[in-house]
């Protein structure tokens, strides 16, 4: 298969939606103002070269307002942290926490988590990558749009350290069936541990977690680690 060939399998996927959100005047000179320094450039070919320590690199696709990410950045020092988020209110709200509260460990990318993945991330370099409450399209004819597919995981696995750990989590039991047999089509991943785990400390709880309880939504927890295919 031709790098083309793969970089289009790969983009099958576009599971998010542009929805303009309007932006305070904080967040609109955050992101003048701050993501020149914390923002990963385009033309950036490693994006562990954007920190100032060499730690283990952490992704989280789809980071929303940020809040998750700058709680485990500052419980987790020992790791750096790449934000995923097209969301530009959120992006914003995400550097102001990082500024505030004096994050070195962060760093966030404003576009498609698979053009970060294909071009700004080396083959074997990642730690984890944590998605949290991906949008789950729950009508059948959206199913194409959902974010966890095999072509996906796979880009993943080919980015994760062997070991590397994907933690997913979900609050509609739907998606996370369709999870689990995605994740029989990739065989550079095995589940770790009960299919349905309990929160991991490291995940805080979040607000799409909060309002899926209020609805009676389950919420789900996987956890993957990549092995040798």
């Amino acid at each position: 298969m031709s790098s083309q060939d793969s970089n289009e399998r790969h983009r099958r996927v576009r599971s998010f939606v542009r929805r303009p959100g309007r932006l305070t005047p904080a967040q609109a000179r955050a992101l003048e103002t701050l993501l020149p320094t914390y923002g990963l450039p385009k033309d950036c070919k490693d994006a562990a070269s954007r920190f100032d320590q060499d730690r283990p690199l952490v992704i989280e696709i789809g980071c929303g307002n940020g809040q998750a990410l700058a709680f485990m950045a500052a419980n987790e020092p020992q790791f750096n942290f790449l934000g995923i988020e097209i969301h530009e209110p959120g992006v914003g709200r995400l550097l102001r926490s990082v500024e505030a509260d004096g994050l070195d460990n962060v760093r966030v990318a404003v576009r498609d988590a698979v053009e970060v993945l294909e071009h700004q991330i080396p083959l074997d370099s990642l730690e984890q990558v944590r998605i949290y409450f991906p949008d789950p399209w729950p009508k059948k004819r959206h199913h194409k749009r959902r974010l966890i597919q095999a072509p996906f995981l796979g880009l993943v696995a080919e980015r994760l350290r062997s070991g590397g750990l994907v933690h997913l989590a979900t609050d509609w039991m739907p998606y996370a069936e369709w999870m689990l047999e995605t994740l029989a089509e990739v065989p550079a991943f095995e589940l770790v541990g009960d299919p349905y785990l309990p929160r991991p400390e490291w995940r805080p709880q979040t607000h799409f977690e909060k309002r899926g309880q209020r609805r009676g939504h389950r919420i789900v927890d996987l956890l993957l680690k990549r092995v040798e295919a």
